[in-house]
């Protein structure tokens, strides 16, 4: 995922969990693939939005909302801004949740499923926008 924009690799992503892009594609089953994502520390976003992009929660206490930047949600964890923005554009419910248990994240380039021969897609390949030029 290096250098890529999180946009596009979270709808990238999304389309192939779901399985939109089968033949045999049902929207009211999850006929899509597992989805094992690395280098999520590299991901960009484009324009401004590296200092104006904010994640929210909530404690769950009166008068409890924090906020963090995007900066600092990259240093504490980068592979929550990809599972935030891939929870995102996938349907809320049952469904959804039984989609994003399809979804492994990680920082670096080693995960531990090379037992599954996983097959490496190209985010760059499948879009010429999906890189950013300098």
């Amino acid at each position: 995922m290096a250098n890529r924009p999180l946009g596009r690799v979270a709808s990238e992503i999304a389309h192939i969990l779901l399985g939109k892009d089968k033949a045999t594609f049902e929207p009211h089953l999850v006929m899509g693939d597992y989805v094992i994502v690395i280098n999520a520390a590299e991901v960009i976003l484009t324009g401004n939005k590296m200092n104006d992009k904010k994640y929210y929660r909530h404690t769950g206490y009166p008068g409890g909302i924090r906020e963090r930047s995007f900066e600092q949600q990259m240093q504490r964890d980068p592979a929550r801004v990809i599972e935030k923005a891939v929870e995102r554009m996938i349907p809320r419910g049952p469904l959804g949740r039984q989609a994003m248990r399809n979804l492994h994240i990680f920082a670096g380039p080693n995960h531990p499923h090379e037992a599954q021969n996983p097959e490496s897609i190209d985010i760059k390949t499948l879009n010429k926008k999906n890189i950013i030029r300098n």
